[in-house]
């Protein structure tokens, strides 16, 4: 995110020269250019992250640096663009059966574990998968270690985690079948794969799977819903997600109808 931020037009101004204007402009770019990787256009809520990280730098510099600037914080001066609509994207159990046959298929032998394990744990890519800045010039994740992973209390540690604080998750029983399933790698991750190679067997599989419109992302909306739909609280849930406030939380709390139907009676 910080790259694509050097190389757009704001990479050529000192944080002094930036303003609302040109972060306005910047914002319009962004929402009217089809991303390389995905083929769609980069969503709101990209760039939304994109600004929020521009601003938070800036916020930085000013109380950190005691770089003075003219204008203030200029991300914090223009509108950012609309938070978009939630997504209610559950798998249907025919699609999942699917997805996980196409996974099985995968020239990656880690595609259908990795499926398998993030849809029981709510765990993301980032936090599972070596993960490296492109170009592969720096790693930001190592991924899950057997040396994180304690198959007796049925727990796996994680230091790399979205919002930075690390968490220890609990394992379902499928979760550690899985684990206990997986090939020993020498350098001592759980998944010999990484973040990139997962992705690119992820979105193959489901193309297979005649799936569409499914990231690997939603993989942990449907575990998240999953945990409500066997009676888990909000804090439990939390608990195990490592969302900071049910507000964020209640975004992937999609409880499908035909299940709260059945326990109405």
């Amino acid at each position: 995110m910080i790259r694509i931020l050097k190389k757009s037009s704001l990479g050529k101004y000192a944080l002094s020269q930036l303003t609302p204007d040109l972060i306005a402009k910047y914002r319009d770019k962004r929402l009217n250019t089809v991303s390389s990787k995905t083929g769609r256009m980069v969503s709101s809520q990209t760039v939304r992250h994109e600004i929020a990280l521009l601003s938070r730098v800036i916020t930085h510099a000013i109380k950190e640096w005691n770089i003075p600037l003219p204008h203030g914080n200029p991300c914090l001066q223009m509108k950012m663009p609309a938070q978009p609509q939630s997504r209610d994207c559950r798998l249907t159990d025919d699609e999942e059966e699917r997805l996980r046959a196409a996974c099985a298929d995968s020239r990656n032998v880690w595609a259908k574990p990795i499926v398998v394990f993030a849809i029981e744990t709510a765990m993301r890519a980032g936090e599972m998968l070596e993960t490296w800045l492109k170009p592969k010039s720096a790693m930001v994740c190592n991924g899950l270690q057997w040396s994180d992973i304690d198959l007796k209390k049925r727990t796996a540690h994680l230091t790399k985690t979205k919002n930075g604080d690390a968490r220890t998750a609990p394992l379902s029983s499928r979760a550690i079948q899985v684990l206990q399933e997986l090939p020993r790698s020498l350098d001592g991750r759980a998944f010999g794969t990484t973040y990139e190679g997962i992705h690119q067997a992820f979105v193959r599989a489901c193309k297979r799977a005649g799936i569409e419109d499914l990231r690997f992302h939603d993989l942990s909306h449907e575990s998240t819903s999953r945990f409500f739909e066997k009676g888990l609280r909000e804090m439990q849930v939390a608990a195990i997600t490592s969302h900071k406030t049910l507000q964020m939380l209640k975004r992937y709390n999609h409880l499908k109808a035909e299940d709260l139907a059945k326990l109405l009676g």
